[in-house]
């Protein structure tokens, strides 16, 4: 299975290297064309406004939202944003999930950190999934067929998925534990339709 993992700018390398732990072919996604022939993609953690305005600038913009139609997307932290219908303000934005998002959420670099938390929808579901927070966002609505995953002790959302998207505030390409790069690799092999 081809999996492609958007390479404008942020942690791509980690997600690939995390994928290819898993077996998978992995591409790194740069043009339009580059999209051809993969079955998921990876919008990676770095500054949403940049990835954005690269997307825009590459014409990367419309080909992953015609992708997204079909195809599985992951986006990790700024990826989610990018995901997302609404953010509070105006960048741009894929527009695919029935999600707002609140950008930096926890605060400043400073305030990043880390939790483990029970994420009983992965295989196998224990132990905990340590999850790392930098500048993350929170998911503060899903409407419209997309369904919340996993929260915070707090209440906070912080995964969400609607159909083949994927929506995670933190970032799991800077741990071993590959669980959740197996369950998205398990999405982009599934058959339905978002």
């Amino acid at each position: 299975m081809k999996i492609g993992v958007l390479a404008l700018q942020g942690d791509f390398r980690e997600h690939r290297i995390s994928l290819e732990k898993l077996g998978a072919d992995v591409s790194e996604v740069r043009h339009p064309e580059q999209l051809e022939g993969l079955r998921g993609l990876i919008i990676p953690g770095g500054e949403s406004t940049t990835i954005g305005k690269l997307m825009v600038a590459y014409g990367l913009l419309d080909a992953i939202r015609d992708f997204g139609q079909t195809k599985a997307i992951w986006g990790t932290c700024a990826g989610a944003i990018l995901l997302s219908k609404d953010v509070g303000k105006r960048q741009p934005l894929l527009e695919l999930m029935n999600i707002t998002i609140q950008r930096n959420a926890f605060g400043r670099q400073i305030d990043s950190f880390e939790i483990d938390l029970p994420v009983p929808f992965l295989t196998p579901s224990e132990p905990d999934y340590h999850l790392t927070f930098i500048r993350g966002p929170i998911i503060t609505e899903a409407y419209g067929g997309a369904q919340p995953l996993l929260s915070l002790p707090d209440g906070r959302v912080i995964a969400a998925q609607q159909g083949k998207l994927l929506a995670t505030s933190f970032h799991p390409e800077l741990t071993d534990d590959l669980r959740f790069h197996r369950y998205f690799l398990e999405m982009a092999l599934s058959e339905s339709e978002n």
